[in-house]
């Protein structure tokens, strides 16, 4: 039982991923409210950014890959697994920024739906849109 919980506690950025990703996607599916919706949406992404930062990472003692050519005139061998590989990294970098910017983009539109039928609940919002194309 303690092997369990130690490989519970050690991988604990995992289970932060499933937690959140569970979180926002329960809220994008379960409520009926547009800000919850996106922010359940902006949580999702949130999980995903974790996720993708988590496997990314080396724990093993691993630095930063510049290479410095001034020891041995230049001729060392370079082991890329002592290496952290900045891809990952960088792509979640663009991945906030998107992340960021859908928000908002997300939000002017909830502005709008709110000026033009006066509710944010979706149930309403689909009964408005009916009732309109009854009337047309």
């Amino acid at each position: 039982m303690d092997g369990f919980i130690d490989i519970i506690v050690a991988k604990y950025n995992y289970w932060a991923f499933v937690i959140l990703m569970l979180i926002g996607l329960y809220a994008m599916i379960a409520k009926n409210n547009l800000v919850k919706k996106v922010i359940g949406m902006s949580i999702f992404q949130t999980a995903i950014i974790l996720f993708f930062v988590s496997v990314g990472a080396k724990l093993n003692h691993a630095t930063i890959p510049i290479v410095d050519h001034g020891h041995n005139g230049g001729h060392a061998v370079i082991k890329a697994a002592d290496y952290i590989n900045p891809l990952p990294h960088v792509l979640m970098l663009t991945a906030i920024v998107v992340a960021v910017s859908t928000l908002g983009v997300a939000l002017a539109l909830i502005i709008k739906i709110y000026n033009q039928y006066q509710t944010l609940e979706e149930d309403e919002i689909h009964e408005q849109i009916r009732i309109s194309d009854l009337k047309v």
